[in-house]
């Protein structure tokens, strides 16, 4: 203890000491660790290791390129109606019309159903047979007249050599006055000559009666003849032709004639 207390500044300087020079001996390995460590970090942010690039998936650029080389068209008319909005119409029943072509409305969404024949018809109807020779009653049938009342079959006596009469002449009689094979006569207003017998009635088409439909109001129209009145969507028509194949109607507000063809 004496010694220690003796040389206790000496053992503390000692040690001291030693620290000092382990210290100094340790200085150049951690100097040159630091020196390294830069090293390393100034070579890890300025000169990093690249590694080399693999190929380039181009599909979708290659794709992209290709699109724009051809025309790309965006139709705004059949689809959303972007640019051509779809038009709609109240019908009579309160239901909205949707208008795709024009069509649904107005002539044209006209649908005729029915064409039917018209015609002159005349028929033997008896014979009477007296002092002064045969007379012979003759039924005519004018289905295509104007008037109604004209319509249904009337009966017109004639003999031989007398007048015409607002129908017909007789020319002559094939057979038997008393009993004909049959009756020649001769049109009023085309001058044709024709065969009329008790069997065989002659039978003409002079025009036709056309039925047809306009759905958007749910209207029907029956028998309708040349010169007929007919209104929908608030305009009024003329029947203006009725033939086998189609229905003409005029727009009185234009005079234009639409043709509405007839599919069986």
């Amino acid at each position: 203890m004496d010694f220690l207390k003796k040389h206790y500044e000496k053992i503390v300087l000692g040690i001291v000491l030693a620290g000092l020079v382990g210290a100094l001996v340790f200085l150049p390995f951690y100097i040159g660790s630091e020196t390294q460590k830069m090293a390393d970090l100034r070579n890890q942010y300025i000169n990093p290791p690249v590694k080399a690039l693999t190929n380039l998936d181009l599909t979708v650029q290659n794709t992209a390129m290709t699109r724009l080389q051809s025309d790309y068209k965006l139709d705004f008319e059949t689809g959303n109606k972007l640019f051509n909005p779809v038009d709609w119409q109240k019908g009579l029943d309160g239901q909205p019309i949707k208008i795709h072509t024009g069509n649904e409305v107005g002539i044209h969404a006209v649908v005729v159903t029915n064409l039917t024949p018209l015609y002159l018809v005349l028929t033997l109807d008896t014979i009477t047979t007296n002092e002064l020779g045969s007379r012979y009653v003759i039924g005519v049938e004018k289905q295509a007249e104007k008037s109604p009342a004209k319509r249904h079959k009337q009966q017109r006596y004639i003999s031989l050599g007398d007048k015409p009469n607002d129908t017909f002449a007789l020319v002559s009689v094939k057979g038997a006055p008393e009993n004909p094979d049959g009756l020649l006569v001769k049109l009023g207003d085309t001058g044709e000559i024709v065969t009329v017998a008790k069997d065989k009635p002659y039978r003409r088409v002079d025009a036709y009666a056309a039925d047809f439909r306009y759905d958007p109001e749910k209207r029907i129209f029956h028998a309708r003849r040349i010169g007929d009145r007919v209104s929908f969507n608030g305009t009024d028509y003329l029947v203006a032709d009725v033939n086998q194949n189609e229905l003409i109607l005029s727009d009185q507000s234009n005079q234009k004639k639409t043709s509405l063809p007839f599919t069986p």
